[in-house]
């Protein structure tokens, strides 16, 4: 029997991790290539997050089919009134939860868009929400971007649930609309997300 293609492999292990750890993709890439001792280069590179993505689809499938769409729409609909709240900003919503493949370990992701990159940090003092600050990845600029983080208790799955709240320029919107391969859009609006939701109801 063929080894497996070390890529393969790797995107196989750590769909595992995404989905019951609630790992991010590079990170969840890297331990599992850590531990597999293969090493990032022309040929061993990673798998890319597509490639990841859809073994985290099919680990649902086998594993948790059962729980993973209520759980999902129960991270939408909390992702829905953070967005409504802070609609000045023109939120999007990305990864797991946009893409359809979140479980009650996944973090929401949020895209907010200002002109002043403290704005968003004010709007949650004004919603008197505890937020923690860090810094993820940089801007068109190299600049680094905000995330405000902030966490509240899904009554719907009897969990805690995380938001990441990352700032970007105003003028980064328009880029940010690009599709992957298959044409799946990497993130949505409200108006989007809504439509989600009335679609799975």
């Amino acid at each position: 029997m063929p080894a497996m293609d070390p890529a393969a492999e790797i995107a196989a292990a750590a769909a595992r991790l995404i989905v019951e750890d609630g790992m991010e993709y590079g990170p969840a890439k890297r331990r599992v290539a850590r531990d597999l001792g293969v090493t990032r280069g022309r040929d061993h590179a990673l798998p890319s997050n597509e490639a990841v993505e859809d073994e985290v689809r099919a680990y649902l499938a086998l594993f948790h089919a059962d729980t993973q769409p209520a759980e999902l729409a129960a991270l939408r609909r909390v992702a829905l009134r953070w967005m409504q709240r802070l609609a000045e900003f023109r939120p999007h919503l990305g990864g797991a939860v946009w893409r359809g493949t979140a479980t009650r370990a996944s973090a929401i992701h949020l895209d907010l868009y200002a002109d002043d990159s403290k704005a968003p940090e004010i709007a949650l003092i004004n919603l008197r929400a505890a937020y923690g600050v860090s810094e993820g990845g940089t801007g068109r600029r190299g600049e680094p971007r905000v995330v405000l983080t902030v966490g509240e208790r899904c009554a719907e799955i009897d969990d805690r649930v995380t938001l990441h709240l990352v700032v970007h320029d105003h003028d980064d919107l328009r880029g940010a609309l690009v599709p992957d391969a298959q044409g799946r859009t990497w993130r949505g609006d409200t108006r989007a997300l809504q439509q989600l939701l009335a679609a799975s109801a």
